[in-house]
């Protein structure tokens, strides 16, 4: 199994620096790519050159690196567009190349999404949830508001306090409930769902949500496979899924 990617790793590479070996063959995204899953042990998606001359970007299920053309400098960041109000240049391009990943990725999930199916499905959204987010539970108070419009809800578990935590814990009580839907509105209402011990992990969830990109709650991905931050309202999360589908 692959190390998850960690600020520490980057860290480490001060005391171990990533540069090419001076008899590697093949082209220079092939050399970039060999190095960073030798030294970082990430999957990477893709590598190509980056927006700011030198650089090249490498988009990694851990996330987004920049290194050096000589392979001696790695920079773990956000590049921004000055001239395109600020534009998140490193999170278009995520997006853009992870979309196909994460709909493959998704699928061993299926089984054991909580799902909140309309009855005139036009679309479906996979949200990664917490069930203390104040937005999340504003968007479950909208269920109803979601599937009028033709829209399905599916939840996946994302503990903003981490996995282990007491934060995990009571999401793990929801998947695990005799009645899970029932349980999450519940738990996202204040009350206490009791403790039930279940096959499904909340961790795995929790560490995919992490190889999307995703470090807040409520996320979006649709079904092209970008990631909406943050909460939308029925009538919003419509039109963006009428332009991006």
């Amino acid at each position: 199994m692959k190390a998850r990617f960690s600020l520490a790793l980057i860290a480490g590479l001060i005391f171990s620096p990533v540069t090419l070996a001076a008899n590697s063959t093949g082209s220079i995204e092939d050399k970039l790519t060999e190095q960073l899953v030798d030294k970082l042990n990430v999957d990477v998606v893709s590598m190509e050159k980056a927006p700011i001359e030198g650089l090249y970007q490498a988009v990694t299920k851990q996330g987004m690196l920049y290194i050096s053309e000589d392979g001696s400098k790695l920079i773990h960041g956000n590049i921004y567009a000055l001239d395109n109000n600020m534009e998140n240049l490193s999170d278009t391009a995520f997006n853009a190349a992870m979309a196909a990943p994460r709909l493959e990725m998704l699928k061993p999930f299926e089984k054991d999404m909580l799902v909140y199916k309309a009855k005139n499905e036009k679309y479906v959204v996979t949200v990664f949830t917490d069930v203390d987010c104040g937005y999340c539970r504003k968007l479950h108070n909208e269920m109803q508001g979601y599937n009028d419009l033709g829209i399905t809800i599916r939840y996946l578990a994302y503990p903003r306090r981490g996995v282990p935590s007491a934060n995990a814990d009571e999401m793990q009580a929801v998947w695990c409930a005799k009645d899970p839907l029932k349980a999450m509105t519940e738990a996202k209402s204040g009350g206490n769902v009791k403790a039930a011990s279940c096959d499904v992990d909340i961790s795995k969830q929790f560490y995919l949500g992490q190889q999307f990109g995703i470090s807040g709650t409520p996320a979006i991905v649709l079904e092209n496979g970008s990631v909406i931050p943050g909460y939308q309202p029925p009538e919003r999360l419509l039109k963006t899924l009428q332009r991006a589908l």
